[in-house]
């Protein structure tokens, strides 16, 4: 994924603090807040519409068919897809109807055009039964727990979502959760890693729900997935809008032994960065057809002459400055070749 440029993000941030603060006053104490990684159809279609002049004019079809159902307002408040007519807060089932899932059936704007069912929706793309981090907004910050299910297998995507497409049972649960950054900005979250479902291909939703322990006030919301073996990838949101942001990563490629035939080689990866990386994949090319004779401290994989390392389970995640290594050998007729460029990417 590309990184957002940062003098379009501090634009952005400064007229979505006014808009939200004017948000506030007109709802008070509302913790608003939804998800940024995997999107949910709210944030994506505002990612989508943003321009050099703040207006959000959406370019994604899916997100254009939802404004002309609801008006421009959900685009500016994507972050207040809530409910506070529970009697307890993160009611679900009985409470939010059928069809209205991805609004929260929300008393506060008119989400409802993101019920609709559209193809075209922007799509975060994942690899099943992988490690994630997860990231929720926290425009405003409560104590709570959030939950994240997911469709069954088999669900109908031209249909508005309902309860029973739903598997019963979340997938991740968390309660308070640490974040980064300071309420009422789109850099501050609650984050955490979730393991995904096992088994699952094709385009499916997961959906969030975040219930405060101080409230009856519930935030929804629908993220468009698609299980092809993505790390996060995201498709269907306009040319000029930014992707969201990533947390950057260096890997540095050294050959520490060889012998007639191969060579051993250690890639140090290091969080050059103030904040925890959670996640890491380095990436590098092949040189003279040679190949991966073993491999350690990660999960490897070759396709043709590129070469991918993800993280294993123990060294996922990174301190501000910190490093971890991992290693390999290889087979090579020739003399070892360090490679020109070796990426890092997160998560």
């Amino acid at each position: 994924m590309l990184k957002r440029p940062r003098a379009i993000l501090a634009g952005v941030c400064t007229m979505l603090m006014a808009i939200g603060a004017m948000a506030l006053s007109a709802v008070p104490a509302s913790a608003h807040g939804a998800m940024l990684i995997p999107g949910s159809r709210t944030f994506l279609c505002y990612e989508d519409g943003i321009t050099s002049t703040g207006q959000i004019v959406p370019h994604n079809p899916a997100c254009a068919a939802a404004i002309a159902n609801s008006g421009p307002t959900p685009l500016y408040n994507w972050f207040a897809v809530g409910n506070r007519s529970g009697t307890t807060s993160g009611q679900t089932t009985g409470f939010i109807p059928d069809g209205k899932l991805c609004s929260g059936n929300s008393n506060y704007y008119d989400f409802s055009g993101f019920d609709l069912a559209n193809p075209n929706w922007p799509k975060t793309h994942l690899t099943a039964g992988a490690t994630m981090q997860v990231r929720f907004n926290k425009w405003a910050a409560h104590p709570g727990t959030i939950s994240l299910y997911i469709t069954k297998d088999g669900w109908d995507p031209t249909k508005p979502l309902t309860w029973s497409e739903m598997e019963s049972t979340p997938f991740s649960t968390v309660t308070q959760p640490p974040s980064v950054g300071d309420p009422g900005s789109i850099s501050s979250y609650y984050f955490w890693n979730a393991t995904l479902p096992a088994g699952k291909t094709g385009y499916h939703v997961i959906y969030s729900v975040m219930a405060r322990s101080d409230s009856t006030e519930t935030f929804y919301g629908c993220s468009d997935v698609m299980f092809d073996g993505g790390n996060g990838e995201v498709t269907g949101i306009g040319a000029t809008a930014p992707p969201p942001t990533e947390t950057p990563c260096t890997a540095t490629y050294s050959i520490v032994n060889s012998w007639p035939g191969g060579y051993q080689a250690q890639v140090t990866v290091t969080n050059p960065t103030t904040l925890t990386l959670f996640g890491w994949t380095v990436g590098w090319v092949l040189a003279n057809d040679e190949t991966v004779a073993s491999s350690w401290n990660g999960k490897l994989s070759v396709a043709g002459s590129l070469a991918t390392m993800k993280n294993a389970d123990w060294n996922v995640t990174l301190s501000p400055g910190g490093s971890t290594t991992f290693g390999f050998t290889t087979n090579q007729a020739s003399a070892p070749v360090i490679p020109a460029s070796v990426s890092c990417q997160s998560p």
